[in-house]
């Protein structure tokens, strides 16, 4: 795929008319990997659902994601996505769900009121041109997203980021080091991992100090 593909991938009117379609893709599609490889490391991080977390589907598409988490007791699901046709046609799909229309560098969540954010290849879908030297424009949609995700995470509360792309590209970008603790683990290590494809599950943990620090600026 192109550059110019992969660029289209930003703008939701390039989503609403994907969406838009009749076909296998606009009804359902799974980035990456089916929900058996990345399971273990979501249930392994998240809370116990009996603990009722505030769970972020950040870009969501029309995923089984959030389903297949929701019949794990997962019922404190918000999945958002910035195609306004996606989030209607899933509104439809799963009425008992909380779907919204929300782009991922700009939410309408207040600070520190949400658990857990996790993220399904969607920052994988700013990232075009060489990651070597990332264009302007890159390093701002990345920025702000991540700047977002770290206001609206409680204190102690995590993302949880699968993705293809190799770790040592990523970290300079998710680095927050004043904010949160990062780890990254390979899915292949998780049981059910594998495959013909590495995929890998970053961990971001909010500090419980990261509020007092983002105030201060530093």
């Amino acid at each position: 795929m192109d550059q110019n593909s992969l660029k289209e991938f930003t703008d939701p009117e390039y989503w609403n008319t994907r969406y838009s379609k009749n076909n296998a893709a606009a009804e359902s599609y799974n980035w990456l990997c089916d929900f058996s490889t990345i399971e273990p490391f979501l249930t392994k991080h998240l809370p116990s659902a009996t603990m009722g977390p505030k769970i972020v589907q950040l870009g969501c598409g029309n995923s089984t994601l959030t389903k297949e988490l929701y019949d794990l007791n997962y019922h404190g699901q918000i999945s958002i996505d910035f195609s306004s046709v996606v989030i209607n046609n899933m509104r439809m799909k799963h009425p008992d769900m909380d779907w919204r229309v929300m782009d991922v560098r700009h939410t309408e969540f207040d600070a520190e009121s949400i658990d857990v954010a996790i993220d399904r290849a969607t920052l994988d879908a700013l990232l075009y041109g060489s990651l070597w030297d990332p264009e302007d424009e890159v390093r701002a949609n990345v920025k702000a997203y991540v700047d977002e995700v770290a206001r609206i995470l409680k204190p102690c509360g995590k993302w949880l980021y699968i993705t293809w792309r190799q770790p040592h590209f990523l970290r300079p970008l998710l680095q927050r080091p004043d904010i949160w603790d990062l780890e990254v683990e390979s899915l292949a290590d998780q049981p059910g991992g594998g495959g013909m494809f590495e995929y890998f599950g970053f961990l971001m943990v909010k500090h419980v100090q990261a509020k007092e620090k983002q105030l201060a600026g530093v």
